[in-house]
């Protein structure tokens, strides 16, 4: 046979062979897919309406300059107004499905009317503000159903690592059940906005839009590490998600009370500066000291003492009273407190039990950070001061010395609101003055007859 017809052959051989399987297919169903699959049910949309009053003239909808509405506006009655509801969208995460809480952020609820939530399936749901902390970002709605709900499974953001993937999912800019995914980029990230500074917060590269903001940040399993956030606006290509293990104490503080109660062991702290640590003859810089201890408060029980140097919390080292207050949010009361300290040149550690600031010391706050001495609007104190308003706390003395003397707040002015807390009663006034101990400055609306001024008082 001729060599030609043999290869002919041969080559009809092969062309017949039905062809190999390719050796580089995978499967298309990665555990990203599953995550998202597994988690999806439990992830909704969160919409609050607010209502919107705005002054208008008639002719606003007729593309008329606005020069001209400006003159024509004199003509018409004053009180002509439009009203229009303003629909702003976000996300969140159901939590526990037979409760029916959800975790979202704080953001995404301020200044809302009604909120509503959209489950992935469609249903939809009024929900209820259970809590809310602006100081972390957090809050805690939820729906009233006859059936329980899907829920998510909580992770451990502890264990994190830096480059592991993680999964974000949201509703950016209203699209239901969006999917990103990245990497951890670092871990205990500081953000400082506008109005306050957010610690620890896990930086992704994961894209986050204000529309996933309270939406879960999950791990390649489907846990639950993170509640996404969008509020640092600069950020590009940067996403930032709040630990889960950071939000469970939060969570549970919001849904016990309604708001997070800060851990108290009865001390206040200061910086250490380095004249004063070369002076104590610390061992290494940072540090807090301990300027004031409260005798029968959890820390004087557990044997604190004035001039005592905190040098760190559990495995927290401190290098500022900022730090001794961020340190003290991942502890609720009850918690034992491990207190690491350099006393006469010598470390020591001594464990308090965390309880809840006292209310019964809240006067004595007062007096200590503001000056001030407040009563309720009894009757007699309303006709002694001559003062119309009913609702607030009236200041009956304050001390010479103090910031709101020395700006001319006197005795009979009345304390109507702290930051953003309405005040109506004493109770309110020290209620409020408790929660805000710990911050640096706070903002009062005080009423003098018929006006009223905002003071911002330092801490």
């Amino acid at each position: 046979m001729k060599p030609s017809v043999i290869c002919l052959l041969l080559l009809s051989v092969i062309m017949m062979r039905p062809p190999a399987a390719h050796s580089t297919d995978y499967s298309r169903e990665t555990p990203v897919v599953k995550a998202v699959r597994s988690v999806s049910p439990a992830v909704v949309n969160i919409s609050t309406e607010i209502e919107v009053r705005r002054r208008a003239s008639p002719f606003s909808g007729f593309g008329m300059d606005p020069l001209f509405e400006e003159f024509f506006k004199d003509f018409f009655d004053p009180g002509y107004e439009q009203k229009y509801n303003r629909t702003s969208l976000g996300s969140g995460v159901i939590i526990d499905g037979a409760k029916g809480y959800i975790l979202t952020n704080a953001h995404v609820i301020s200044k809302t009317g009604k909120i509503r939530a959209v489950l992935n399936d469609e249903r939809e749901f009024e929900v209820q503000v259970v809590g809310a902390d602006p100081d972390s970002d957090l809050a805690v709605l939820r729906i009233v159903s006859s059936t329980a709900l899907p829920d998510i499974q909580m992770g451990n953001s502890d264990d994190l690592m830096i480059g592991e993937t993680v999964i974000a999912i949201g509703n950016p800019f209203g699209f239901s059940n969006t999917v990103t995914t990245g990497v951890i980029s670092a871990l205990k990230r500081s953000i400082r906005t506008e109005d306050r500074v957010y610690h620890e917060f896990i930086q992704t590269d994961a894209s986050i839009n204000p529309g996933n903001s309270g939406g879960p940040l999950l791990n390649i399993n489907g846990e639950l590490i993170g509640i996404n956030t969008a509020i640092y606006a600069k950020a590009q290509g940067i996403g930032f998600a709040i630990p889960i293990n950071k939000a469970r104490k939060i969570v549970s503080d919001l849904i016990r009370y309604g708001e997070v109660v800060a851990a108290w062991i009865g001390v206040t702290v200061q910086d250490v500066d380095p004249r004063l640590a070369q002076y104590m003859n610390l061992p290494a810089p940072g540090g807090v000291l301990i300027r004031e201890v409260e005798k029968n408060g959890p820390g004087g029980k557990a044997g604190l003492q004035n001039g005592d140097i905190i040098l760190s919390i559990g495995n927290q080292p401190l290098f500022s009273s900022e730090d001794y207050r961020t340190a003290m949010r991942h502890y609720a009361a009850g918690d034992p407190v491990s207190i690491n300290l350099w006393r006469n040149g010598k470390k020591k550690t001594i464990t308090a039990t965390a309880s809840i600031f006292p209310l019964e010391l809240a006067k004595g706050l007062a007096s200590r950070l503001m000056g001030i001495t407040v009563e309720d609007l009894t009757i007699p104190n309303r006709s002694r001061f001559r003062i119309q308003v009913k609702d607030g706390a009236l200041i009956t003395e304050i001390h010479r010395q103090s910031y709101l003397a020395g700006i001319g707040v006197q005795p009979g002015d009345v304390i109507r609101q702290l930051d953003d807390i309405t005040i109506r009663t004493v109770e309110d006034f020290e209620k409020a003055i408790v929660r805000y101990r710990q911050k640096p400055s706070v903002v009062i609306l005080l009423q003098r007859g018929d006006q009223q001024y905002y003071i911002t008082i330092n801490f």
